[in-house]
């Protein structure tokens, strides 16, 4: 007898930690789309806008200490409930702002609340795929996805309505309360146990100091290919449309499609890698993802002109999707000091690649600065190699049945 999907523990705390995901995407692009009505209100320049967005990553590069702290003191899912609310008030207040200092301090805070959500969230969606040994991380991190574009609807409809950035964030923190609600008795209580066959972390102490650890090996290398699937990731979506505009010569209405194909190609693969995990384990997932994502846009690059360009972007996408899932995953079976140090590894990545590309660029020109997205990938495949995987790959998302 075929047991209620309504009443399955996993579809539960699935959903409650999609939930999650929802959130993030939906809260990054809300007030990332109104942008340009946040520089009219405050009246800033281009260089003050800038330096607005980069306070965001810089507070969630920099969470890192206070990330671990709350975790080992609140647990994920505290945690993870806590940063999701703040988030929504964090929008009325960047609504409220009076001026550019405290729009950049609510940046900051910002930020952090940031680093806070993504460690909880990730390591809940670890804890369930442990609990229930059902793969779903990938599909987790598509909702994140489907949020972004929840916010972009949301953000046009309001737009067209009223001009008001109060309004729309006003809408905008009342979904994210109900997602908050709905998320709050699926949650997970306990969190992933270190893998007692993983590397030990080495301790150290002072007197009257905390104890902290040092990095394992494995930690580091997943550090490592964290940054650089997510300066892959990042950069696929700041230059993109130009590289089709300036480098393959592209039209106006074409350019735009770079973005579109990178992200379109990412749901859909994260929509299918959780089986795909189950059948191959993650270690084989990534290794040969990413390499078919540096191999595709590096012979892309070479063939030049805008179809080569376009195919190239749709194996970055699809290669490239399950990096960051698998790569969390892996990091919470070391325990929450190393989920939290890879989740900053990460956000640094995204905020280093798009100017590090940028740099490039700039000494040369943007196809040898995609051409560093393509190595980027490859290194990915590289540092996949030396990471600690599952061992067996877990089962699938089949209902349970009594």
């Amino acid at each position: 007898m075929r047991v209620s999907r309504l009443h399955d523990p996993f579809l539960r705390g699935q959903l409650a930690i999609a939930a999650l995901f929802l959130s993030l995407g939906f809260q990054y692009a809300t007030w990332a789309a109104r942008i340009p009505a946040v520089k009219s209100d405050l009246d800033l320049t281009a260089a003050e806008v800038g330096v607005l967005l980069m306070a965001a990553g810089v507070g969630a590069a920099v969470s890192f200490p206070v990330v671990a702290w709350l975790m080992r003191c609140l647990g994920s899912r505290r945690l993870a409930l806590l940063s999701q609310f703040g988030l929504a008030l964090l929008l009325l207040a960047l609504a409220a702002a009076p001026n550019y200092p405290v729009a950049l301090l609510v940046m900051c805070v910002d930020g952090v609340l940031v680093g806070c959500l993504n460690v909880a969230m990730n390591a809940q969606g670890a804890a369930l795929e442990a609990r229930h040994e059902r793969n779903t991380m990938a599909k987790l991190h598509a909702t994140f996805s489907a949020g972004s574009l929840l916010a972009a609807l949301l953000a046009s409809g309001m737009t067209a309505a009223t001009g008001s950035v109060g309004a729309h964030f006003g809408v905008a923190a009342a979904l994210l309360a109900v997602l908050g609600a709905s998320a709050r008795t699926g949650l997970l209580d306990g969190e992933v146990r270190a893998d007692p066959t993983a590397p030990a972390e080495r301790t150290e102490q002072q007197p009257g100091r905390r104890r902290w650890t040092v990095p394992s090996r494995p930690t580091l290398w997943m550090c490592c290919a964290m940054v650089f699937g997510t300066v892959a990731e990042g950069a696929m979506n700041d230059w993109s449309a130009l590289y089709l505009k300036d480098v393959a010569e592209a039209s106006a209405e074409l350019a735009p499609l770079g973005i579109a194909v990178v992200s379109g190609m990412m749901v859909v693969a994260r929509l299918f890698a959780d089986g795909w995990r189950a059948r191959w384990g993650d270690g084989r997932v990534v290794l040969l993802g990413s390499a078919v994502a540096g191999a595709g846009l590096a012979v892309a690059l070479v063939s030049g002109g805008v179809a080569p360009a376009l195919a190239g972007f749709a194996c970055m996408g699809l290669g490239i999707a399950a990096v960051t899932p698998c790569v969390y995953a892996a990091a919470a079976r070391q325990g929450s000091d190393a989920l939290t140090l890879v989740a900053a590894m990460g956000t640094t990545g995204l905020l280093a690649g798009p100017p590090l590309i940028g740099f490039i660029a700039g000494a040369s020109n943007l196809a040898w600065g995609m051409g560093a997205v393509a190595a980027s990938a490859v290194a990915v495949s590289l540092c996949s190699t030396r990471i600690r995987w599952t061992p067996e790959p877990v089962g699938t998302e089949e209902p349970s049945r009594a």
